[in-house]
C-alpha cells in the first residue's frame, strides 16, 4: 500500500528481457534507505518488489503482462520514474490510498502553464464511468493529485511547482502515456452497486418476473 507522495526520481540503469520476464535496474538513493529483499516499491505507480539491491541501486522483475499493462515496454535506458516505498502503519496518509496495481493509462494532451501551477489535460484509454469525479483523487505515474474536471473522455489536473519539479512530469511531453490508478474508494463502490444491481436481477429471476 502507498500514498501517492513521490520520495524521489529514479533512473532506468539497466534492462535485461528474458522470454517470459524482464529484469529492471534502477539508480536511487532515498528509497534505500532501509531497503530489504522483498520490498515492495512503487515505480511510476506500479508495486514492484526489491530482487536485488546495492547502496545505490535496486533491482525488480516485471512480468508481460505488468509490460504491457504499464508500457513499462516502452521504457528505456536512462528513463526516469517516480519512487515511493510502500506505507509504514502509523505513517502521515499525506495523499490516499494506493495499491500499486494500475488500472491503465492515459494520454497527455494539452499543458496549461498558469505561472505558478500548471494544468495537465488527459485523454483516458479506459472506461472510467463513476470512478473519476472533480475534487476526487487519482495516482497518475504513482503521484496522488486531485482532480480538477472531468469529460467523457478526458480529466485535468493541477500541478504544484514541487510536484513539477520532483517527479518526472517535468520530462512528459504532449502525447506521451502515464499509468494511472483510479482512487481505491470508488472502486469498491462502483463494484459493491454493480453487485447490487446483479442480485436484485438474479432475485427477480428467481421470483419469476
Amino acid at each position: 500500500m502507498f500514498t501517492g507522495i513521490i520520495e524521489e526520481r529514479g533512473e532506468i540503469v539497466a534492462i535485461a528481457h528474458s522470454a517470459n520476464i524482464s529484469r529492471l535496474t534502477f539508480k536511487a538513493k532515498t528509497v534505500l534507505e532501509d531497503v530489504k529483499l522483498g520490498d515492495s516499491i512503487a515505480v511510476n505507480g506500479v508495486c514492484l518488489t526489491v530482487t536485488d539491491f546495492t547502496n545505490e541501486s535496486f533491482k525488480a522483475d516485471v512480468m508481460p503482462e505488468t509490460l504491457k499493462r504499464t508500457g513499462f515496454d516502452q521504457y528505456q535506458k536512462g528513463t526516469l520514474v517516480n519512487l515511493e516505498r510502500a506505507l509504514r502503519v502509523g505513517d502521515r496518509l499525506g495523499g490516499h490510498m494506493v495499491s500499486g496495481h494500475i488500472d491503465g493509462g492515459a494520454k497527455l494532451l494539452k499543458i496549461d502553464d498558469l505561472g505558478d501551477i500548471k494544468e495537465l489535460t488527459f485523454e483516458l484509454k479506459v472506461p472510467h464511468e463513476g470512478l473519476i469525479i472533480p475534487k476526487g483523487s487519482i495516482a497518475i505515474d504513482g503521484i496522488s493529485l486531485t482532480i480538477i474536471s472531468v469529460t467523457d473522455r478526458t480529466f485535468k489536473v493541477g500541478i504544484i511547482p514541487h510536484t513539477f519539479d520532483h517527479t518526472n512530469l517535468q520530462k512528459l511531453k504532449i502525447g506521451g502515456r502515464i499509468n494511472i490508478e483510479f482512487d481505491m474508494v470508488g472502486k469498491y463502490i462502483k463494484a459493491q452497486q454493480q453487485s447490487s444491481v446483479s442480485l436484485n436481477y438474479q432475485q427477480l429471476s428467481n421470483w419469476g418476473y
